[in-house]
C-alpha cells in the first residue's frame, strides 16, 4: 500500500500537529502492508529525521500554486491512501483522491471546526473515507456541523517515550532554576489570545503576596510576545517571567522536569499534547475545562473553569510534588505510542477492509 500525505508540517516541524503527522505516518509505516509514505509538507524549518525507509519527506513548498503543482505530481503513481494532515489541504486532497481513486483519510485537530465550515471544506470532510478527531470535543463540534456521514472516529494524540522522569536536580541546573517554584508554559505565542499566558502573568503578584518565591517559564515564540512583554512590565513581575523563545524538542523532557507545575489555561485546544508531555516527565499539569484538554487531563491532571484556575493554581503549587513515576506511567500507558500504534493500524485496517466509500461503515 502506498500513502500520499499532504501536510502543514511534519519530519523538521514544531508544535503539536507536526509532532502528530509524525507519529501517525511513523505508526502506519511499521503495518506490514504498507511500502512507501510520501510526505508533501508547506514547511520543515529544521533538519528532517525520518523514522522508517518507508517514509520518504519532499522539500518543503510554502507557495501555493507550487504545492498544488507537486501534490498532482505526487499522485501520479495512483496511491491507495491519500491522507490530508491538515483541513486547510481538504479540497486539494480530495481532488487527489478522485484522481488517483485512493482512500482518503482526513486529519481534525479541533479549532477548524469551530465555526461553520466552508461548502469546499465541508464537501471535503463529507467525501473522506476516515475523519480522524484528536479529542471527543472535537469529534463533537464536527459532528454538530452536520454531515450525515458516519465517518468520523477518535484518535488522540501520543507522548513520546522520550518523555519521561530523569534527573530533576541536573534538569533545574541547566535552567537555572534554585529554590523557587517554576511554572511552566510550553505553547506559541498567539496574537488570538487564546492560549492564556495573560491568565497566568497578573496572578503572579498575588502568589508571591501568599508567601510563594514563583518563576513563570514560557517556551515558545509568536506575534503575541510584545503584548505578553508589556503585561510583564505593566504587572511589575519582569525579574519573576523568562522567555525561553523555542526550546528545541530535545530539550524538552529537561524543561518539563525542571518545572513544579505545568499550566496551559487556554480555550481553545483541540487536545494539548504538551500536558501529556508534561505529566509523562512526572510534572503534575493544570488546564481549563474547556476544547480537547479535558481528554488529555481528565483522571491524569487537574482541569477547572476560568473562573476556578487562579485558585487551583495556588493550590497546586502549595500541594507537595507527587511521585513522577506512576502518574508517568499512567500517561504512557493510556497515551503512549505502543497504544498510538495499535489504534492506527485498526483503523487501516477497517479502512482496506471496508468498502466504506459505499457503506461508511466498518465492523467492530
Amino acid at each position: 500500500m502506498r500513502i500520499f500525505a499532504l501536510v502543514t508540517d511534519a519530519f523538521g516541524g514544531y508544535g503539536g500537529i507536526a509532532q502528530y503527522n509524525r507519529d501517525f505516518l511513523s505508526a502506519l509505516s511499521m503495518l506490514p502492508n504498507v511500502e512507501r509514505i510520501d510526505i508533501l509538507p508547506r514547511l520543515a524549518p529544521n533538519p528532517v529525521a525520518q523514522t522508517s525507509p518507508k517514509i520518504h519527506q519532499w522539500k518543503s513548498l510554502r507557495h501555493r500554486i507550487a504545492y498544488s503543482a507537486f501534490a498532482i505530481i505526487g499522485a501520479m503513481p495512483r496511491p491507495e491512501v491519500i491522507f490530508c494532515g491538515h483541513l486547510y489541504h481538504g479540497p486539494l486532497a480530495l481532488l487527489l483522491a478522485r484522481l488517483s481513486g485512493a482512500r482518503l483519510i482526513s486529519q481534525l485537530h479541533g479549532e477548524e471546526v469551530w465555526a461553520p465550515l466552508s461548502l469546499m471544506n465541508r464537501r471535503s470532510l463529507e467525501r473522506s473515507d476516515r475523519v480522524l478527531c484528536v479529542s471527543g470535543d472535537t469529534q463533537k463540534r464536527y459532528i454538530s456541523q452536520g454531515i450525515d456521514h458516519d465517518n468520523s472516529i477518535v484518535l488522540p494524540n501520543s507522548v513520546g517515550e522520550d518523555f519521561i522522569p530523569g534527573d530533576r536536580a541536573a534538569a533545574r541546573s541547566r535552567f537555572n532554576l534554585a529554590g523557587e517554584k517554576a511554572i511552566l508554559t510550553v505553547a506559541r505565542l498567539d496574537a488570538q489570545g487564546y492560549k492564556g499566558h495573560d491568565r497566568i502573568i497578573p496572578l503572579i503578584p498575588q502568589l508571591q503576596a501568599g508567601g510563594h518565591d514563583v518563576v513563570y517559564l514560557i517556551a515558545g515564540e509568536g506575534d503575541d510576545k510584545a503584548r505578553l512583554e508589556k503585561i510583564v512590565q505593566d504587572h511589575n513581575v519582569a525579574s519573576s517571567v523568562r522567555f525561553l523563545g523555542n526550546v528545541p524538542r530535545s530539550d524538552l523532557p529537561d524543561l518539563y522536569r525542571a518545572s513544579d507545575l505545568f499550566a496551559l489555561p487556554s480555550t481553545g485546544e483541540g487536545f494539548g499534547i504538551v500536558f501529556l508531555e508534561a505529566m509523562g516527565c512526572g510534572t503534575p499539569a493544570i488546564g481549563l475545562d474547556a476544547g480537547g484538554a479535558p481528554d488529555a487531563l481528565q483522571g491524569l491532571g487537574v482541569c477547572v473553569s476560568e473562573d476556578e484556575f487562579s485558585k487551583a493554581l495556588a493550590d497546586a503549587l502549595l500541594a507537595p510534588r507527587p511521585d513522577p513515576v506512576p502518574l508517568s506511567k499512567a500517561v504512557h500507558a493510556r497515551f503512549g505510542f505502543a497504544p498510538f500504534r495499535e489504534r492506527v493500524g485498526q483503523m487501516a485496517y477497517q479502512l482496506m477492509r471496508c468498502d466504506l466509500k459505499k457503506t461508511r461503515e466498518c465492523p467492530d
